[in-house]
């Protein structure tokens, strides 16, 4: 077991902020793994460089050896040391972006990065995050740090700091707590084909939309998932992920027939003995009855339900719920990777009504 720190770092600035997290980098530094905020969820850093400090990522996940790592950055000029020169598509990209919930798969320089980052591609996904204390963390470190989420592989990413010690506690050096992520999700990841085509490869907080906006005439397309034999080529693309304890099933088609169906299917459930939970949007969450009941906001602001998701996933581990049922989104804007973490979350159980 190893002594996890934590660093309270709340609503200090400037040098105070820096103090507190000199200890933090130094560990990064010296090989150790840190958890630190960004503004998607919290991520669990290790220097990219060091294989021996990469694999206690790895070994405190419980995350398979063929899933890449993304590379966070403080200063755009480290790119220069982790990639071969960004096409100007990747450029714009940055401009408009950085720093900012988006990853960019690019060309990895031969021999800088551990291989374990890369999972043996000849890529690698990198990111700024947008987030004061992630900055400053990464800035006194002063390494390229690797970072996926701070959380036990295939359970709900974290978005407090409470939810890293929940899985983490005894198997990383330290957790920096700086309150809720932002975002709640994910950055979007996506590589790019030529000038004019980006490829997501996982959606999320860096809309189709926005994308479109920042280069228009562009072709953006979605990457399937990863056949089971292939390596994937981005996080999130190949493994079950953001899964909570009970069985979620994800719900889609009209209002009033999805409300029907849940109300069935959890009457049923509970007249069996089964602890049962809903998640469902603010318009209709006084029409369900189950034993926990969670909202994700109001339907046309789908920024809030981002927001909550893993945490009112990690609230049914909490309650013990064997039972899930998820009302689903549209697909515009960030209802996009709700989706797509709402689907994965539920092993792609989903019912159309």
């Amino acid at each position: 077991m190893t002594m996890t720190t934590i660093w309270r770092v709340g609503r200090l600035e400037g040098g105070r902020l820096a103090t507190e997290l000199r200890e933090a980098a130094e560990l990064l530094r010296g090989g150790g793994v840190v958890a630190f905020p960004t503004e998607t969820v919290y991520g669990l850093g290790a220097d990219a460089r060091s294989t021996a400090a990469v694999g206690r990522i790895f070994a405190a996940k419980g995350r398979p050896a063929d899933n890449p790592l993304i590379v966070h950055i403080a200063d755009r000029r480290q790119l220069d040391e982790l990639a071969l020169s960004p096409s100007e598509l990747a450029e714009t990209l940055m401009d408009r972006f950085w720093p900012g919930p988006l990853t960019i798969v690019l060309p990895v320089r031969e021999g800088v990065l551990s291989p374990l980052v890369t999972a043996g591609l000849a890529t690698v996904g990198v990111r700024m995050p947008d987030h004061r204390t992630a900055l400053a963390l990464l800035a006194l470190a002063g390494c390229p740090v690797a970072a996926p989420s701070a959380n036990r592989s295939g359970k709900p990413s974290p978005t407090l700091a409470e939810h890293v010690i929940e899985d983490l506690d005894g198997l990383i050096d330290g957790v920096v707590d700086d309150g809720a992520t932002g975002v709640g999700l994910e950055s979007t990841v996506v590589e790019l084909a030529g000038e004019r085509t980006i490829r997501i490869l996982r959606p999320g907080g860096v809309t189709r939309e926005s994308l479109q906006l920042a280069v228009p005439g562009a072709v953006i397309d979605a990457a399937s998932s990863e056949a089971p034999e292939e390596a994937p080529r981005s996080p999130g693309m190949k493994y079950a992920h953001y899964a909570p304890e009970g069985e979620l099933e994800l719900v889609q088609g009209r209002p009033e027939a999805v409300v029907r169906y849940i109300r069935e299917q959890a009457g049923a459930a509970q007249a069996r003995g089964e602890a049962t939970g809903v998640l469902a949007f603010e318009e209709r969450l006084g029409l369900y009855a189950a034993d926990h009941v969670y909202s994700l906001g109001s339907e046309s602001e789908l920024e809030a339900a981002a927001h909550r998701l893993y945490a009112a996933l990690r609230g049914m581990d909490a309650g013990g719920v064997q039972r899930i049922w998820a009302e689903a989104c549209p697909e515009r804007g960030i209802g996009a990777a709700l989706m797509n973490r709402m689907a994965k979350a539920a092993g792609h159980r989903i019912v159309t009504v």
